[in-house]
């Protein structure tokens, strides 16, 4: 059905009232939720209404309701596409055959690590930003934040009903370590690096949202593929609440870009000491954050070449990006792409097995439409007329993950020594007295209306409200 039952203690659209069983082990994990939320949720939060999006439908043509709802009593659910009785497996060795409904048993450890794996980055991006909410910039940013918090908790309920439901024991064990685990924990960390940094200021958030939402796309738009239809019905209605992440980081971007250039042309300077001490955020700075941030995303993607990725694939579980929209033969045996590697310290391209390669293939993809938004992030900098370019760097800079782990490469594409890296790496990613600065700038300004000195106001407010609304009503 595409409408929500919000008359259930767990909204939802999968008739979940049917099956007694699952909806007692659902209504069991509820209170854990909601526990992890206060222990660890946006901070200092409990008693603000907050102008949130809820999801009423899963009809794209009118799939949520905005309106004032307290953090805590937000309804979280489980939301799946509607479903197609003659879909067909589309890619792998299953090709042609009956979307599966149940999970295949030689399937079953490789489905639930990838539900897990998935799962685990819901609830660790709300850890990780945890405290902005302290120091928000505008109330209408303090919303956008909420928003997306209650979203990614959503997205955790999106996993967990899939375990519950499909994986017996092991699933409702895995729905409670996903709870148990926590970003940066030094004993329990997050299973994906990238989940376990800190995000420690909005300029930090901004990109986080634009870059490593902008992997949820393309992970989740895989997953969408899958043969495994519950999944792929789970993870096409994500993608629908995703797209507003990735908004917020992009415009987000774009607002310290135009308020960084309106200082630049008052000061009619490039300086970034002078740029600073007028209270915004030099595009030096900017830059470094940047290739911190992409740098680290591209390496969620796991390794150039990976068994793992060929299965995932050959056996129908997970597709590649817009598969449908590909012309080849959807199986891909035979057929060749191009990785990097290292030969004597220095870079040279491969051709292996494409089935081998599909990290690298769905990190192009990522690649192409990160540099789409960074290019409109350029025509914020051109129409202000300054000459300086954001760009993304080299796929082989400060990789942490793959062949490529570990070569010390500059933004721009050479192989350098470790004199050249110590001498140049402060001018190529965030320093701690960058940090500091950015730090320095992050008061907390919520007068409806109202915007730090650090970025400029959005063009439009949200739901066509006005950008002055009273986004958050403070308890």
């Amino acid at each position: 059905m595409s409408t929500i039952d919000y008359s259930q203690k767990i909204p939802n659209n999968v008739n979940l009232g049917e099956d007694r069983t699952l909806q007692r082990a659902l209504e069991g994990w509820q209170p854990n939720f909601i526990h992890w939320w206060d222990d660890v949720g946006p901070e200092g939060s409990t008693n603000f209404d907050v102008y949130l999006r809820t999801a009423v439908s899963v009809d794209p043509q009118g799939w949520a309701q905005f309106g004032h709802v307290k953090m805590r009593d937000y309804r979280w659910g489980i939301f799946l596409n509607p479903g197609d009785a003659n879909r067909q497996v589309h890619f792998g060795d299953h090709k042609g055959e009956k979307a599966w409904q149940d999970v295949p048993g030689e399937h079953r450890a490789n489905l639930r690590r990838i539900i897990v794996t998935q799962g685990d980055t819901e609830p660790a991006s709300v850890e990780q930003q945890r405290h902005l909410g302290l120091t928000a910039p505008s109330m209408y940013d303090l919303r956008n934040l909420f928003q997306i918090n209650v979203e990614e908790g959503r997205h955790l309920w999106a996993m967990v009903y899939l375990l519950h439901k499909h994986f017996g024991r092991d699933g409702r064990e895995e729905a409670e370590a996903l709870l148990q685990r926590t970003s940066g924990d030094q004993d329990n960390p997050r299973i994906l690096g990238a989940f376990n940094e800190k995000t420690p200021d909005w300029l930090a958030f901004f990109m986080f949202t634009y870059f490593t939402d902008r992997d949820g796309k393309f992970q989740l738009s895989a997953l969408a593929e899958s043969a495994f239809d519950p999944l792929a019905r789970t993870t096409k209605f994500m993608l629908t609440e995703e797209a507003h992440h990735m908004f917020v980081g992009e415009s987000g971007v774009s607002r310290v870009l135009s308020r960084t250039a309106a200082v630049m042309n008052e000061l009619k300077t490039d300086d970034a000491a002078r740029v600073r001490a007028a209270g915004a955020i030099d595009l030096g700075t900017i830059q470094r954050y940047l290739n911190f941030h992409y740098s680290v995303t591209i390496d969620l993607f796991g390794a150039d070449q990976s068994s793992n990725a060929a299965i995932f694939y050959s056996s129908g579980l997970k597709g590649r990006y817009e598969e449908g929209k590909r012309d080849d033969d959807h199986q891909l045996k035979g057929q060749t792409y191009k990785v990097l590697e290292v030969v004597n310290g220095q870079l040279q391209e491969k051709e292996v097995p494409m089935l081998n390669a599909l990290n690298e293939v769905l990190r192009d993809d990522f690649i192409k439409d990160s540099v789409a938004g960074v290019n409109r992030w350029n025509k914020v900098l051109e129409k202000a007329g300054i000459p300086t370019r954001l760009t993304v760097p080299h796929k082989a800079f400060n990789r942490q993950i793959g062949a490529l782990a570990g070569i010390k490469m500059s933004p721009d594409g050479r192989v350098v020594n470790e004199v050249e890296w110590s001498a140049k790496k402060a001018d190529w990613l965030p320093t701690p007295e960058d940090f500091a600065f950015v730090a320095s700038l992050m008061g907390r300004v919520v007068d409806p209306g109202k915007f730090a000195g650090w970025i400029a106001p959005p063009v439009m407010g949200i739901n066509r409200q006005p950008v002055d609304f009273d986004y958050v009503r403070f308890g």
